[in-house]
């Protein structure tokens, strides 16, 4: 007679744990991606990585006819030089106020604009809307800066119109005053990109869920609330992405509408980095300076950056690293 033990269990044999795959077999099954990826590879290498070798002419008094062994190094004696320069610290804050009125002009115009698009019903007046706003994206800044002067200068159509309305009594000359330039950047910026910076915005209302209007709809919502409560957070985490990059291009605040509507009345309003390093840097052959200048403005990009992406995620926000 068999002996029955009580409170056993069958023994079951041990599973034996999944072998991680190596590394070279990963390599070997992928070979495809990775053999695609090796023009991009050497792209990024050759243009942007190769060139920061030319950052040592920031500590050096580069002279382009002597070889590197035979430059002189002096340290950051030129970043010191840009610090304590009075036209740098001018152009400095030029830039960052334009590219502080660029950067919140440009978001609040286009997220309305698309709110504004998303609520229109018929569809061929929705595309007429989007292709009139973004035609001028694809003009050139010398054609739009023309635009701009035509349309500002004394006997132009904003002073016509102005005029008309009884605003102003008397022409103003917008582009010789200073205290109109930030003003007048940030309107030809507005005008040319805003309705191509709507594209994402689109895209990411067009995959909020419909059922969430359509349950708002059962509870009596209002397209205002409905923009408020449902598509503003709906597309939250796209804002907060294209505000960490876009922080993260703080010293960007343009060259060839400063550069082509900049004159010798509004220098004081006008110039930005990149014209200072233009203008006092490659133009007068002084290469060291030049390449001090666009140090400070990739190590302030890469610092913003990053402390914005730090700040979203503390807020529970998304996150672009």
């Amino acid at each position: 007679m068999e002996e029955i033990v009580v409170g056993t269990k069958p023994h079951s044999p041990k599973k034996k744990p999944k072998n991680k795959r190596l590394t070279w077999e990963t390599i070997k099954e992928q070979k495809q991606l990775i053999f695609m990826s090796v023009p991009l590879l050497a792209y990024i290498i050759t243009f942007s990585y190769v060139p920061v070798w030319g950052w040592t002419m920031a500590f050096q008094d580069y002279k382009p006819a002597r070889s590197f062994s035979d430059q002189t190094w002096v340290g950051f004696k030129h970043f010191k030089f840009l610090f304590t320069d009075d036209n740098f610290l001018r152009v400095l804050r030029n830039t960052l106020g334009m590219s502080i009125i660029n950067l919140i002009l440009g978001f609040v115009t286009a997220i309305i604009l698309a709110l504004l698009l998303n609520e229109i019903k018929k569809v061929l007046w929705k595309r007429t809307v989007q292709t009139i706003s973004y035609l001028p994206h694809f003009l050139s800044w010398i054609i739009v800066t023309g635009i701009v002067a035509t349309s500002l200068a004394s006997d132009g159509i904003i002073n016509d119109i102005l005029m008309k309305l009884h605003l102003i009594d008397q022409p103003i000359l917008w582009l010789t005053e200073g205290k109109y330039f930030w003003g007048v950047v940030a309107a030809s910026h507005v005008w040319k990109e805003v309705g191509w910076n709507t594209i994402i915005y689109l895209a990411a209302i067009a995959s909020i869920d419909p059922a969430l209007y359509e349950a708002s709809d059962i509870d009596g919502a209002n397209r205002y609330q409905k923009m408020w409560n449902i598509t503003l957070p709906g597309i939250k985490p796209t804002i907060v992405i294209l505000l960490i990059m876009s922080i993260g291009h703080i010293l960007e605040a343009g060259f060839e509408v400063q550069y082509l509507l900049g004159n010798g009345l509004v220098v004081d309003w006008s110039e930005t980095i990149d014209i200072f390093v233009l203008k006092y840097g490659i133009a007068q052959g002084n290469y060291s300076l030049a390449t001090a200048g666009g140090i400070f403005k990739s190590v302030v990009s890469i610092t913003m950056l990053l402390f914005a992406n730090w700040t979203a995620k503390r807020l529970g926000e998304e996150r672009l690293l």
